[in-house]
């Protein structure tokens, strides 16, 4: 059996080595760097790898240029790179205000990306680390011991007990005093926050940024595009910040797409081989979508190492595409259609509707796929589909998904909330 792993992976890309393209998004990642003055701002739909380029962020600020080198732009690395301490933290959805991220910054107890881990303190031992293989100039530092005692940030000085933002603040200026400044001699110190979208309310947070933002504290958010407005709205300054750092995701290109299943290629030593033909069909299938590539790749591999074969020909690829098609393929994808339609055959046929539209552009921030109802109506008319007013509220209940939501800025707009669901959608059989 050969492991899907060597070459293709859901996961967050942590290794230089591994990242495929996006050369301009690298060569806008290593200019925010160095800018004294600005805010990163990731931004784009889901299943771009918007968090694998926000992890190769964080390599470069630590002096880990490996990728910026793989990436041909090795003489536009600067003479003196700016040079960072790091804290990564990824947000999750029970965090439900600013206050809240802010706690669990200051809380949280992670050895190798948490803020608590820099803050000084005489009950724990830090020592520096390398992050990525054989690559000294990523150094960060680690904690190795916290104390018999255990941590509680109660036993931090400077603690403002009933005020977060204040401890937070607090937290933040020891650190680049103490550690930024003092013991590590860096640039600055770059707070990371992956998965900002999911933080429900973010009232505070733009203010906060932009007032603690400076030649020594940088920060960096992950997310989608309402994000950034969500920013602005709090403290229209923020815009200013975002001038050089707003760093739009966007679908890959088929020649990045095809480089994907190349590394892959290269990435299993000779173990396996991926036809042509299979590559071009995978790229069209993926349309941009790095991390569907990787899904349906770990599924050839899969699929050809129960065949016991060692390349990915049609015949593996169109039993995979079977796969797909019958809901097989895919449980976390197939769970989501199941509670969309409901066992409906009109909303069934209405997703499918929904999911053939051909994507509106937009200007702005985003390039969302906007779908407009009044275009679905002819074609559900065409096809006999019934009840769609009735059967598409499903579609937007928090309790069955949510599959879609409603665009603010007119009547009968909405968009696709995970694209790469759109994509199984349009793959998988009626």
């Amino acid at each position: 059996m050969i492991d899907p792993e060597k070459g293709f992976t859901s996961d967050v890309i942590t290794d230089a080595n591994r990242f495929v393209g996006r050369i301009d998004l690298v060569r806008s990642c290593m200019q925010a760097l160095n800018s004294p003055n600005s805010l990163i701002a990731i931004y784009g739909k889901r299943g771009l790898g918007k968090s694998s380029l926000l992890r190769q962020v964080q390599q470069m600020a630590l002096g880990d240029y490996t990728l910026a080198s793989n990436a041909g732009l090795h003489h536009e690395i600067p003479d003196n790179p700016r040079k960072y301490l790091t804290v990564f933290y990824t947000c999750d959805s029970i965090i439900d205000s600013g206050e809240g991220l802010l706690s669990r910054l200051c809380n949280d107890q992670n050895d190798e990306d948490g803020l608590l881990r820099l803050v000084p303190h005489d009950g724990k031992e830090i020592v520096e680390f390398s992050r990525a293989k054989e690559v000294s100039a990523g150094a960060d530092l680690k904690v190795v011991n916290w104390g018999a005692k255990g941590v509680e940030t109660s036993t931090y000085a400077r603690v403002v007990d009933g005020d977060t933002v204040q401890t937070f603040r607090n937290f933040v200026s020891s650190i680049v005093q103490h550690q930024v400044k003092g013991r590590m001699n860096r640039d600055g110190l770059l707070i990371l926050l992956d998965e900002f979208d999911v933080v429900s309310n973010k009232n505070g947070i733009g203010s906060l940024i932009k007032s603690l933002s400076s030649k020594d504290i940088k920060f960096g958010v992950c997310g989608i595009g309402q994000d950034l407005t969500d920013l602005i709205e709090d403290h229209a300054s923020v815009e200013r910040l975002l001038e050089q750092g707003a760093i739009h995701v966007k679908t890959m290109p088929k020649p990045e797409a095809r480089n994907v299943l190349t590394k892959a290629e290269e990435l299993f030593e000779g173990e396996l081989t991926i036809d042509n033909t299979v590559k071009t069909k995978i790229v069209s299938a993926s349309q941009g979508y790095p991390y569907f590539i990787q899904m349906i790749g770990k599924s050839c591999v899969s699929k050809a190492s129960q065949l016991g074969l060692n390349a990915i020909n049609e015949n593996v690829y169109n039993r995979v595409l079977e796969d797909i098609k019958s809901g097989v393929a895919f449980p976390t994808l197939e769970s989501a259609y199941q509670r969309a339609i409901g066992n409906t055959e009109n909303r069934q046929m209405l997703l499918h509707l929904l999911a053939e539209q051909p994507e509106e552009n937009t200007l702005f921030h985003e390039d969302v796929g906007r779908i407009f109802l009044k275009n679905v109506r002819k074609d559900a008319e065409e096809f006999e589909v019934d009840y769609l007013d009735q059967n598409l509220p499903r579609l937007l209940d928090r309790k069955f998904g949510p599959i879609l939501r409603r665009i603010p800025e007119g009547q009968g707009i909405y968009e696709f909330i995970n694209p790469v669901f759109r994509l199984y959608v349009n793959l998988r059989r009626i």
